[in-house]
């Protein structure tokens, strides 16, 4: 006889739901640039064994929803937006036992100046905010986060006294380019509907922290980071970063009897370093 075969775990939902929405108060557009996906989770077993959809919400309508609360309410910080939308679909489908909201917001900036007019904005980069609420019957976690900032320091930036082997060519350096791609994140404690998250204060020290740190690895700086983060903000429980290091090789320009006081450089894209670390408060 065959052995029973059970469903251990399902979920299903809809996911790159793509949402611009332009608020307008009193002549002074904001604009919000989103990306929504939705995981829910709950007792659906059946349309998976027996093609029983009786309880299974169409993610079309899922979909639709995200428009529809958009459209009702301000959007404001993604935090807010994203428990809306998970409080939402737990409050309408008492079936469900756990619903996932994933949001990634692009960052536009306002263009003008004084006396010309606020409707313009410019994308500020490949950088984006994101967050994930996880949220069932008993409460909530938020995870926010930052994917793909770009940084850059010319200086106070070392890599030495380093573990060798008969592989090594890596040459030990005192001062030389540190160039990041960073992608950060956070969970928060216990966070209301309507209370205010200090991602931007967050992504401030982070910035902060790099330009100022007089870097001896990218490990060395990404636990300044990191601590810094962690002694600030009582409200973050714990931190993950990670770091890839996009070389910036010094030119060899002797060929052409010329000399290269650290001014000319070519990037590489690949390989990269990555390193990556958790960062979190020791247990009293």
């Amino acid at each position: 006889m065959p052995a029973q075969i059970q469903l251990s775990e399902c979920s299903y939902g809809k996911t790159s739901v793509r949402l611009v929405k332009v608020e307008r108060y009193g002549g002074r557009p904001e604009m919000k640039d989103l990306t929504v996906a939705i995981q829910a989770f709950g007792t659906f077993a059946s349309a998976y064994a027996d093609g029983d959809n009786r309880l299974v919400l169409p993610t079309d309508t899922m979909k639709n929803t995200v428009y529809a609360l958009a459209r009702e309410a301000p959007i404001d910080e993604i935090e807010k937006f994203g428990m809306r939308l998970a409080h939402h679909f737990l409050g309408r489908n008492s079936h469900l036992t756990r619903v996932r909201v994933s949001i990634s917001e692009s960052i536009w900036q306002k263009l003008g100046s004084n006396g010309t007019p606020k409707d313009s904005f410019q994308l500020s980069g490949p950088e984006r905010r994101t967050l994930i609420v996880d949220s069932n019957r008993s409460g909530s976690s938020i995870e926010a986060g930052i994917k793909d900032l770009f940084v850059l320091k010319t200086s106070r930036s070392s890599f030495a006294d380093f573990l060798k082997d008969e592989y090594t060519t890596l040459k030990e350096t005192q001062d030389r380019l540190l160039s990041l791609r960073v992608n950060a994140r956070w969970s928060y404690k216990a966070f209301g509907q309507d209370e205010e998250t200090p991602w931007t204060q967050i992504r401030d020290t982070l910035l902060d922290v790099f330009a100022a740190h007089d870097s001896r690895s990218v490990q060395h700086t990404l636990f300044a980071m990191g601590e810094a983060v962690l002694e600030r903000f009582a409200c973050v429980e714990e931190i993950k970063l990670s770091m890839a290091n996009r070389h910036c090789l010094l030119v060899d320009l002797t060929p052409f009897k010329l000399e290269n006081p650290s001014e000319v450089f070519v990037p590489v894209e690949e390989p990269s370093g990555l390193i990556e670390a958790v960062l979190k408060r020791s247990s009293p």
